[in-house]
C-alpha cells in the first residue's frame, strides 16, 4: 500500500476559498510586432501569446513585461512571445512582473512553434524576493542567440485552441468517438466536447481540462489519458462497449486564446464557480451533466480534472465518503503506482468541511462521481507524464469493467 507520508513531501496548496465569481473587467494586452530598433522585432501576433510592455535599454538587454488579465489572482504568471533580428546578435532579455507577482515558468524555446526544449541552466539567472512570507523568484534574465529565424520563447509548450482542434479532429477518426460543443464561451467560442464509446449512457466518466490556461503539464496528461481511452485495444474495446467517456478538454478557450495567467474572459478563476455557475463556460458543462443524470438517466462513476502545479499531486475527496463506486480512487491511485517503478503518489484528501467550489467538488457531490483532481507539476519529465496518463487510463479501465 503506498503512503502519502513521506519526509519533506510537498503539502499542496491551501484549500480553497469561496470567491465572487461574477464577471469582472480585464485588461486585453496589445497585440502588434514591436521594432526594437537595430534590426530587433519582438512580436505578440499570434494565439496564446502573452507580452505586454517592451522596452530595448542597450544593445544587449531587452526588458519584457509581463502583466495579469485583471487581479488578484494566483501567481501563474504566462508568457510567450516571438524574437528575430535581421542579423545574427546576442542579446539579454528579462522577464519582469508586477510588484506583487513573481516569476514561475522556466522558459521554453523553439524554432517553429511545435518542438520545445528547456532553456539551458547555463544561459538565465534569476534574483530572489520575498512574497507573502515566501521567497520567489522576482525576475529571470536570460540569454538568447537570434538570427532571422524566428525564436519563440514560452513558458510551457505552447499548445492553443488551434492545436487543440487538430488533436480533435485525429481522434475523430476512431468511429466511437464523437465531438459536438457544449456550448460558447464569453466570446462565443465553441467549447468542445467529446464521446468516447458504443454505450447506452447508463455509465459514463467525465474528463475535464485547461480551465486555467498555462497548465499545459495537466492538458498533455489529459491527452495521454485519453489516447489510452480511445485505442483500438481489447481492454478499451471492453471498456467503451459498458461505458461512455465525456471530454471537455479545452473549458477556458477564451483564457487560452488571449495567454491568461488564470482566468477566463469574464475575469474569473472557473474552478472556483461550480456552485453559482455564473460564468458561461461552467453552467454550459454543470447544464450538461445534470442533463445526463436527470430523472431516471445514467451516473457518472468516475471524473477526474486535469491541471499543473508546482509538483505532483492528487486532491481527492475525503475517503470516508462514498459516492458512485466507493474505493474507486485509493485503489486506481494505488494500483497506477505499483506500475511506475519508484514512484510515491502524493495524495491530498479534500476536508468535507472544504468550499464546494471545484469542478471536483460538484463532480462527488452533486454528480456522485467518485472525482480526483489531478495535478502534474510544471517541470515534471514529458515522458513520465504521457506514461503516467496512461497507466492511469489502464488501471481505471481494468477496475471499472472488472
Amino acid at each position: 500500500m503506498w503512503s502519502c507520508k513521506r519526509e519533506k513531501q510537498w503539502e499542496g496548496q491551501e484549500p480553497v476559498k469561496t470567491v465572487n465569481t461574477e464577471t469582472v473587467p480585464i485588461q486585453l494586452q496589445f497585440r502588434g510586432i514591436f521594432d526594437l530598433g537595430d534590426g530587433v522585432y519582438m512580436s505578440n501576433q499570434f494565439e496564446g501569446a502573452r507580452l505586454n510592455g517592451v522596452v530595448r535599454n542597450n544593445d544587449t538587454l531587452v526588458t519584457v513585461l509581463i502583466t495579469p488579465e485583471n487581479s488578484p489572482i494566483n501567481m501563474s504568471p504566462w508568457y510567450a512571445f516571438k524574437l528575430w533580428s535581421e542579423s545574427p546578435r546576442t542579446l539579454y532579455l528579462k522577464l519582469t512582473y508586477p510588484e506583487n507577482a513573481g516569476h514561475r515558468y522556466l522558459p521554453k524555446l523553439s524554432f517553429d512553434g511545435m518542438s520545445w526544449r528547456e532553456i539551458d541552466s547555463a544561459s538565465f539567472q534569476t534574483t530572489k524576493m520575498i512574497l507573502e512570507e515566501k521567497e520567489v523568484v522576482k525576475d529571470l534574465t536570460m540569454k538568447l542567440s537570434l538570427g532571422k529565424d524566428t525564436l519563440w520563447v514560452s513558458a510551457q509548450e505552447l499548445i492553443t485552441n488551434t492545436h487543440v482542434e487538430q488533436w480533435i479532429r485525429e481522434l475523430e477518426s476512431y468511429s466511437y468517438v464523437e465531438r459536438t460543443s457544449i456550448g460558447n464561451s464569453h466570446e462565443g467560442r465553441p467549447i468542445p466536447l467529446l464521446k468516447i464509446g458504443e454505450s447506452d449512457d447508463q455509465r459514463m466518466i467525465m474528463v475535464i481540462s485547461r480551465q486555467h490556461p498555462p497548465e499545459v503539464p495537466g492538458f498533455l496528461a489529459m491527452q495521454a489519458f485519453v489516447e489510452t481511452l480511445c485505442a483500438p485495444t481489447e481492454l478499451a474495446e471492453a471498456f467503451r462497449s459498458k461505458y461512455n467517456t465525456y471530454v471537455v478538454p479545452l473549458a477556458n478557450p477564451d483564457g487560452v486564446f488571449h495567454g491568461h495567467w488564470r482566468h477566463n474572459r469574464g475575469g474569473v478563476d472557473l474552478n472556483r464557480d461550480w456552485q453559482e455557475f455564473n460564468q458561461p463556460e461552467t453552467s454550459a458543462i454543470g447544464d450538461f451533466m445534470k442533463q445526463k443524470t436527470k430523472g431516471d438517466k445514467g451516473k457518472f462513476y468516475f471524473g477526474v480534472d486535469f491541471h499543473s502545479t508546482f509538483e505532483d499531486i492528487y486532491y481527492t475527496i475525503d475517503p470516508d465518503l462514498k459516492g458512485n463506486m466507493p474505493g474507486l480512487v485509493p485503489e486506481l491511485i494505488e494500483a497506477t503506482a505499483q506500475e511506475l517503478p519508484g514512484y510515491m503518489p502524493n495524495v491530498k484528501p479534500n476536508s468535507s468541511e472544504e468550499a464546494r467550489i471545484t469542478s471536483t467538488s460538484f463532480l462527488f457531490y452533486e454528480m456522485g462521481a467518485e472525482a480526483l483532481t489531478y495535478e502534474i507539476g510544471d517541470g515534471t519529465p514529458r515522458d513520465f507524464i504521457r506514461r503516467k496518463g496512461e497507466v492511469t487510463a489502464t488501471k481505471l479501465m481494468e477496475l471499472l469493467i472488472r
